[in-house]
Parts: structure tokens; sequence; C-alpha cells
């Protein structure tokens, strides 16, 4: 599984204006919705909202990967911000979260999401690679830093 074939420039967003959870999440599904991978924000919205409702995605370290399942999409899909200022997601460490790497997954398909989110575990603790993230300055910088980790 790797993510840099999961993004592209269209499901990037350099420079989020969410300032929490709720804002963030809306903003990586109409990136998906304006990518054309997306056709029902409502029902996207839902499911992700449930999810983080069991437990926030949050994981701390400046980071956040809101999942769901969903039937709306026909595959794992994925969209990916950035918030230098970092946001409030309430993360598990309570600290702002910079990074959020959104997935939707089919609902009886759990295999790549499953791998997905092993990626992004362990790209997450190659060194320097997080702060990369911060510092890419376009959407073809951050395509460009997955992929030399992948």
């Amino acid at each position: 599984m790797r993510l840099c074939e999961l993004l592209d420039a269209a499901t990037i967003k350099i420079e989020m204006a969410a300032g929490g959870k709720k804002e963030a999440i809306e903003e990586l599904v109409d990136l998906l919705v304006q990518a054309g991978r997306l056709s029902d924000r409502a029902g996207a919205l839902e499911a992700l909202m449930k999810r983080e409702a069991v437990q926030t995605t949050g994981i701390g370290n400046g980071v956040a990967v809101p999942h769901a399942k969903y039937a709306g999409v026909a595959a794992l899909t994925a969209a990916l911000g950035i918030s230098r200022p970092g946001l409030d997601f309430d993360a598990v460490d309570h600290q702002p979260v910079k990074v959020v790497l959104m997935l939707l997954a089919k609902v009886n398909d759990p295999g790549p999401h499953i791998r997905a989110l092993a990626e992004i575990s362990r790209l997450l603790q190659v060194p320097g690679f997080y702060q990369k993230l911060i510092d890419a300055k376009s959407a073809a910088d951050l395509l460009a830093v997955i992929a030399a980790q992948e």
C-alpha cells in the first residue's frame, strides 16, 4: 500500500482554514467531493463523525488520521491537509494537530484500509518525516516527500 497512490494534488490542502476537528474533516471531505471521488458529502461526514464519537483519531505528536468505512466510495480514498498553526482535534496528547490524513474505506473490504493505516504508522516513525510534511510548500512537494519515503 502506497499513500502517494491514494493522493493527488486535488486531494491535498496546504494551509487548511479549519480551527477544529469538525471543520478539518469537512474541509477534507470537500476536497474529495471537488475531486470527484465522493458524491455524498453528508453521508461521508456522518460516517467520519460517528467514528470520531467512538474515540478521537487525533493520535498525538501533531497528527490526526480521521477514518471511516463508508458505502459511498468505490475504493479506498484519502485526503491530506496541513495546518501550520495547528488545530484543536481533541488529540490524545492534548496538543494541536498540524497533519490531518483522512481515509474513507469501502464497507466490506477492510484490507486496504488496514494496510493504509499501517503505512501511515510506519511513515510517521521515520525520523524527520513529519517535519518535512509541515515544511512542504505545495501539494507536489508533499507528494514528493511521501513518495521518497515509500
